[in-house]
């Protein structure tokens, strides 16, 4: 039934013939896919073909008797049918999927999303498949008008299910949908800025809060000399402090007490993470990483790695390879066997339930790319804190830096053996290749969400090793440290105010920091997501067929460009997206709406004539 500011739409054609001009959606579109009804048996030829080849069954008539709950099978007699889900498409991106039902003719999802969109399009298509082993079918399509749309009215009701050229499928299917849009310039959140306006509570729909009461300490490159680089003066007369990266990781970890966890794309046993010291370095910051690593968990601290393990990279037997992106990930487990560090290589595998082919693709063409170390420091008094070190560094070779980005300079010395540039082979004078990224410090509440974001990929990762699925050995399973049961290392407890305990600053101290954790993963890659698609909408994930997915990444990005009122910097390794505006290569899938965001925001500042410098 359509509630009381519905306007209720009956399509009366495909969605290929909805008429209209194209019409530009910037907002956001509330969705919501309740339920369908009378689809076709899609699966009908492949039972047959099932029933003819299977030892106990004949080659029957497929109608049998339906079973009474769609989603079992319970015996020969039940019928073997479509396993549908509703894909939504605009401008030829799909901007949202539902989960799949499985053996249901009368599925039912009610799954809600709210979706950001920038996109040129004369309709929305809600595209019905019925997903297989080796990937969908498409089953029907319905269309609603992008002009429709724009009016902003509620379109609620159940719209008829149609083939590719608007011919009417048997037995006459429809699909129950609700569809709202809510245009930018009506959105209050994009109103004051970014981080800015009364009672401002982060960025919305995303599966971490915003904290209170944290410390951020930044940092360029992995190491800055003092005096290198001209000060920066701040409020109030202070100058901004540059800090040294790896060094404070260094130290870090020399007074860990109790945990060192580490997650990369790439971690290389010998680098050497101090090699221009600007303050003292206890006994053992002058070892290799991975000496490092062995030294404190000798002392007794759970040192825990999850690297990412490439598929092209092999060291079993006769086979012998560096992999393609040379991150030396054999070499770093090899290294740590038969130590008490806990190294676990992890590989990019595809949730099961998706299609053998996505599987394939996801795990040789994808990888994990986060760069973390947490461990445990000094708190008050007596007591121990987590803290993070996160951002785009990893700890391998060729990373070690400074502003002045030697080329040729201290090559024997300062970068001796950690000579890396892809372009020219020959290791013997240079020139190295130079590596600029940023890096952080986190302290206080946001450490512990970084913190559960390991926790979970561990868990993940743990159940499994190397290409044949095996389960680890049970100390795997054990290694996390629970660190409810010490007393003395700070965590969080439940509720509104349960990070207090965890905080670092107050909200007076002009040093206080609101952090946000941010991130871009599936249930593929972490356990410890909701199953239940309630559940998993409370936690701000999304469905992605049978995957639960985390994007706040994406939204954080939209939100501050949206917000954005007098500048935009962006520095970043790739940038990529909003592929379906292209002229060419429309499908190419890189359909993040960052580049058209920036087009828009850019578009709006010079239609007002105010400056705008936007700077990528």
């Amino acid at each position: 039934m359509a509630g009381d500011n519905d306007v209720p739409y009956k399509a009366l054609n495909n969605g290929a013939e909805v008429l209209g001009e194209t019409v530009f959606l910037h907002g956001e579109l509330d969705l919501r896919i309740i339920e369908a009804k009378s689809l076709p048996n899609m699966d009908l030829a492949s039972e047959r073909i099932r029933k003819c080849f299977t030892i106990f069954g004949g080659c029957g008539h497929p109608f049998g008797k339906k079973s009474k709950n769609p989603g079992k099978i319970s015996g020969r007699h039940s019928i073997i049918t479509s396993d549908p889900y509703v894909s939504v498409c605009l401008a030829g991106a799909t901007i949202a999927q539902t989960r799949v039902i499985a053996n249901s003719e009368n599925p039912s999802w009610d799954e809600h999303f709210c979706v950001p969109v920038a996109h040129p399009a004369v309709k929305v298509e809600f595209l019905v498949k019925d997903n297989d082993v080796l990937g969908a079918q498409h089953i029907g399509v319905v269309g609603i008008s992008a002009e429709k749309i724009l009016s902003g009215g509620t379109i609620n009701g159940w719209f008829p299910i149609v083939g590719p050229y608007g011919n009417p499928l048997k037995p006459y299917p429809e699909l129950h949908l609700s569809i709202q849009f809510r245009p930018v310039g009506e959105n209050p959140l994009y109103k004051y800025g970014v981080g800015a306006g009364p009672d401002y509570e982060g960025v919305p729909n995303t599966y971490f809060p915003l904290r209170r009461g944290g410390s951020v300490t930044l940092y360029q490159d992995a190491h800055v000399p003092d005096g290198v680089l001209p000060e920066i003066t701040l409020d109030g007369g202070k100058v901004f402090q540059q800090h040294k990266c790896w060094e404070d990781i260094c130290h870090a970890i020399l007074e860990a007490h109790h945990l060192i966890y580490i997650v990369g794309w790439s971690i290389f046993h010998p680098v050497k993470l101090v090699r221009e010291p600007t303050r003292p370095l206890p006994s053992g910051g002058e070892l290799s990483l991975g000496d490092l690593l062995k030294y404190k968990s000798q002392e007794g601290v759970r040192v825990i790695m999850l690297i990412w393990d490439d598929k092209t990279s092999h060291d079993k037997f006769l086979l012998k390879t560096e992999g393609v992106m040379q991150t030396h990930d054999e070499e770093t487990r090899k290294f740590f066997r038969r130590s008490s560090v806990h190294c676990v290589l992890c590989p990019r595998y595809a949730s099961n339930k998706l299609s053998i082919f996505k599987q394939q693709v996801v795990g040789t063409l994808f990888t994990h790319h986060q760069k973390c170390v947490l461990l445990d420091t000094q708190a008050t008094g007596n007591n121990r804190k987590i803290t993070a070190f996160i951002g785009g560094l990893d700890l391998c070779d060729g990373r070690y830096d400074t502003p002045e980005h030697r080329l040729f300079g201290d090559l024997d010395t300062v970068f001796a053996n950690d000579f890396h540039n892809p372009t020219f082979t020959s290791r013997s004078r240079g020139p190295r290749q130079p590596w600029h990224d940023l890096h952080c410090k986190i302290e206080g509440p946001a450490a512990y969400d970084v913190m559960k974001n390991f926790e979970q990929r561990w868990r993940k990762a743990s159940k499994w090793r190397d290409l044949k699925f095996k389960k680890v050995a049970h100390w795997h399973d054990d290694a996390l440290i629970k660190l409810d049961r010490i007393s003395w290392i700070l965590t969080p407890s439940s509720g509104p105010d349960g990070d207090q305990v965890v905080r670092v600053t107050n909200e007076e101290d002009p040093e206080n920091w609101h952090v946000q954790v941010f991130r871009s993963i599936d249930s593929g890659s972490v356990m410890g997501f909701p199953k239940d698609v309630k559940e998993a909408e409370a936690k701000n994930l999304v469905c992605g067929k049978n995957l639960k997915v985390d994007r706040s990444i994406h939204i954080a990005y939209v939100k501050a460009i949206r917000s954005a009122q007098h500048f935009v910097y962006i520095e970043n390794q790739y940038f990529l997206g909003s592929s379906y505006y292209w002229p060419s290569h429309k499908n190419a899938g890189a359909d993040n709406l960052v580049p058209i965001e920036l087009a828009l925001k850019i578009a709006s500042k010079i239609s007002v004539n105010e400056r705008f410098p936007c700077m990528l």
